[in-house]
């Protein structure tokens, strides 16, 4: 049996790759990779090689003066910008803020990881059966001065987190290099010192953040992203043999779910995630922003009137609200469980939203966008 999952926004599941400022150069408003290994080879036949190295330990950027031929004659693939203005933001960009993301990729081409699909429906199994009593259970047991690394097990473990196993999956089949493009994107927050009244600021990296008026000055991050639209096919499969009373008493499995389940629970979890961040689009003002999470809904909307359809939300670039099976920030047991988590404690206050970033990409024409949103479809 088949899957198909369709972005629905710019896409990134990455493999933890990078690409350094001295891997490519951007000429023509395309980000030109350079076949490093070939041009070893060359320059290894003659006295150039040194020479060569000794450029690139300088070089921070390569620019077209200097290396343009390169570019033309060596480039192992040629990625566009989405917008054409990124390449002057490029240009102006500090070197630290040029190491570009790429999406997973073998010798055959680039292709999406199982493991990315069966993350997103697992989370969204287990949110489907927490709920606040699961909370308030999870932070009473916290109570005295013994410190726990990993208090959410027991409860994963009740909600049959495990449970996913039912469902196996292939990675995708490789998928033309045309498919990507390199986005920017930028991180929008709040300035929340008016709790009742936060204002939308952008992030810069290690210096705070800037107005709304001023965005340009924010920083900006480049990653290659599938187009809106790309598809990803692979196979599925369900696991009958762990219906099996054999296997599901060693489990601990109360029930086995079934495709239709995980569907079904997957659209529950993107619905809760909607809400949250049509809330925030509201009440940052960004009309772009509100009237693509709008297109989400009626996208998600569509998929719950068809067969063994979900909308998942996967890949670089979306945060809490993707990695959280649990999103009522606001209950206070909840709230106790996130100040244990220490890149979190800080972010944690009373009255004031949580969590307040997000990435958005800036598509062509200024377009806002949430990264990361797909629509998953399991042939029969």
């Amino acid at each position: 049996m088949k899957y198909k999952l369709t972005a629905l926004t710019p896409l990134l599941v990455g493999d933890g790759r990078e690409l350094s400022p001295v891997d490519y150069m951007v000429w023509k408003d395309q980000v030109n990779v350079l076949d490093q290994t070939r041009i070893f080879k060359l320059l290894a036949k003659g006295p150039r090689l040194e020479g060569y190295l000794s450029q690139l330990r300088k070089a921070t950027r390569l620019d077209f003066a200097s290396w343009g031929g390169f570019a033309q004659s060596f480039s192992q693939r040629r990625i566009a910008f989405d917008n054409s203005d990124s390449t002057s933001i490029w240009n102006a960009a500090p070197v630290e803020a040029l190491f570009i993301p790429t999406f997973a990729a073998t010798y055959r081409g680039a292709y999406l990881p199982a493991s990315a699909i069966k993350g997103a429906l697992r989370t969204g199994l287990v949110h489907s059966r927490w709920s606040a009593a699961t909370m308030e259970k999870i932070a009473s047991s916290m109570e005295g001065d013994r410190f726990y690394r990993r208090i959410t097990d027991a409860a994963e473990t009740q909600a049959g987190a495990s449970q996913v196993r039912i469902l196996g999956l292939a990675d995708s089949d490789a998928i033309s290099e045309n498919s990507f493009k390199i986005y920017l994107t930028r991180t929008a927050s709040l300035d929340t010192r008016q709790p009742e009244k936060p204002q939308l600021v952008w992030k810069i990296a290690g210096r705070g953040s800037v107005p709304n008026q001023r965005i340009g000055e924010s920083s900006a991050v480049f990653a290659e992203m599938a187009n809106p639209g790309t598809s990803f096919e692979g196979l599925w499969a369900e696991r009958k043999f762990l219906k099996s009373p054999d296997m599901t008493r060693p489990l601990g499995w109360r029930s086995v779910p079934d495709i239709e389940l995980l569907v079904k629970s997957a659209n529950q979890y993107a619905a809760a995630q909607l809400e949250i961040h049509a809330h925030y689009a509201r009440i940052t003002g960004l009309v772009s922003l509100q009237q693509n999470v709008q297109k989400l809904r009626e996208q998600l909307a569509a998929a719950q009137n068809s067969p063994l359809t979900c909308v998942l939300c996967l890949g670089w670039g979306n945060g809490f609200l993707a990695k959280a099976a649990y999103l009522g920030t606001e209950q206070a047991a909840y709230k106790k469980l996130l100040r244990t988590v220490p890149a979190l404690n800080r972010a944690i206050r009373d009255d004031v939203i949580f969590p307040k970033t997000r990435r958005i990409v800036f598509g062509n024409g200024n377009n806002l966008s949430l990264p990361g949103w797909a629509s998953a479809q399991f042939q029969p």
